[in-house]
């Protein structure tokens, strides 16, 4: 392949489509110049349960604790359905003017320029791209807890429950960042829908395990204290904790259910036909309610097995000791989940990254030029020193912020109070209010606005209550100390 095509193959990722003629060519191309896309129905679900069914799920139990019998589903249920309802509106989005026939939105901010423009752009760019960050770093935080709870395990079978069995996540964490630096070689989103079905695989099987063991445990017996409204101020925490922790289980749940980040880049990898809106929002509901079975199933069933004491992760958090082989195979499934679900959430960083130096530098061979390698039995792979150089840095940058920080609850919510107003309600709102030209103070226009607004409210409240659990975590803080 000479150096033109190789060149073409670096702005669009089109290497398959130059294989043959120009038959060939048409045959393999979009209505847009790209790569035919291939995604379906179940590729999209797999990954929104990639994206979706993740870290977040081993906190509920801890935030239903919080809340209590009577807020905790329901503030369960109110975010499913907030987040599909207005996944549905994001979805008609991708293409503009018309959601089936207009021109394709590859990105986030494709989509907020194409219907609002302006500042708002910048803005969803800051939301979208700040939020992808974090979510990778909780995500190497979260999958070293799981690689050092498989040992803790082992050794608390060894040498019993009390045993001390500290480690350090240093080295865990390190060996997340190994793996992540080959796996962000994978060029772009296309490319990940066989890792996507692994990683969901791989989620059902963890939460079903969490979900197996709380029932067994609820059904052996043993009291626990459980109560309408959660954690008991004066036995269990005190006014001013519960009002934190409160605050903090809603950004929890907040970000168990945060997709919208990569909504519009899982519907760019679906086929034409039928036409990707009605697709996405079948595969949206078909994520969403799957997820909402198991969160309130893992929270309720968590909850009533541990009670106020419930820990904040309860696959890590060791609420289970026995049997060991069953929790090292569920936090064994958590790594792997979580090493899929890093590229669902760093492919969209790295593709408009990688766009942006391709516009200033066109010229530049070091940015452009895709060298092939063969390698044994998986024929032609393309190359780009670039993209092997950056996206190398950016696996280690996560890493080393993520030593910095281990903390895991007050990280999650901050996470989801900060993305789940702007990237799940704000713009998804906003652009359905300026495309179907809703006239001001009609009725869909107002409750479209108090829905903004409450949950902007709901928003504020949780990311008051994770930076305050963050900033009770950095006191407690002790570099280097195991765990």
């Amino acid at each position: 392949m000479d150096a033109q095509l190789q060149k073409k193959n670096a702005y669009n990722n089109t290497a398959s489509t130059f294989e043959v003629g120009d038959d060939g060519f048409r045959k393999n191309i979009d209505d847009d110049g790209r790569e035919k896309r291939t995604g379906t129905l179940v590729t999209a679900s797999a990954h929104i349960i990639t994206a979706v069914i993740g870290s977040g799920v081993l906190s509920l139990a801890w935030a239903i604790a919080q809340l209590g019998w009577v807020a905790g589903p329901a503030v369960l249920m109110a975010f499913s359905l907030i987040t599909y309802f207005t996944s549905t509106l994001l979805a008609d989005s991708y293409r503009a003017p018309d959601p089936v026939s207009g021109k394709r939105n590859y990105t986030y901010m494709d989509v907020v320029q194409a219907s609002l423009g302006g500042k708002k752009v910048q803005l969803c760019g800051i939301a979208q791209y700040v939020n992808l960050v974090g979510v990778t770093i909780g995500y190497t935080i979260t999958a070293s807890i799981s690689m050092v709870a498989v040992r803790k395990s082992n050794c608390y079978h060894d040498k019993g429950h009390e045993a001390d069995c500290k480690l350090s996540n240093y080295p865990y964490m390190m060996i997340f960042a190994a793996i992540q630096i080959v796996l962000s070689q994978i060029p772009n989103f296309h490319k990940l829908s066989w890792l996507s079905i692994v990683a969901a695989v791989m989620s059902f099987a963890y939460s079903s395990i969490g979900l197996g063991l709380s029932i067994a445990k609820v059904a052996g017996g043993g009291h626990v204290r459980t109560s309408l409204t959660g954690v008991e101020v004066g036995v269990d925490v005190t006014g001013a904790e519960k009002i934190w922790r409160t605050f903090q289980a809603i950004g929890d749940i907040a970000f168990a259910y945060a997709y919208s980040t990569v909504l519009i880049e899982i519907q760019d990898t679906l086929k034409s036909y039928p036409p990707e809106n009605k697709v996405m929002k079948k595969a949206s509901l078909a994520g969403v309610s799957t997820t909402t079975i198991f969160y309130v199933l893992c929270g309720c069933v968590g909850y009533a097995a541990f009670g106020n004491d419930a820990p904040g992760n309860f696959l890590t958090g060791f609420g289970f000791y026995e049997p060991f082989w069953l929790i090292d195979f569920a936090n064994v499934c958590i790594a792997i989940h979580l090493i899929g679900a890093y590229q669902v959430f760093c492919q969209p960083l790295f593709g408009f990254f990688e766009m942006k130096c391709r516009q200033k530098w066109p010229d530049s061979k070091f940015i452009t030029t895709e060298h092939i390698v063969n390698v044994p039995f998986c024929g032609e792979y393309y190359i780009n020193m670039f993209r092997l150089v950056w996206r190398t840095a950016y696996v280690i940058m996560t890493a080393v912020i993520a030593m910095i920080f281990p903390f895991f609850n007050s990280f999650l919510g901050l996470i989801g109070a900060g993305s789940f107003y702007p990237l799940t309600v704000y713009f998804p709102i906003e652009m359905y209010i300026a495309r179907a030209k809703i006239p001001r103070f009609s009725f869909t226009w107002v409750w479209l606005k108090i829905l903004s607004w409450v949950c902007l409210v709901v928003s504020l409240v949780a990311a008051i209550g994770s930076v305050q659990g963050l900033l009770t975590d950095v006191k407690k803080y002790k570099p280097f100390e195991t765990v």
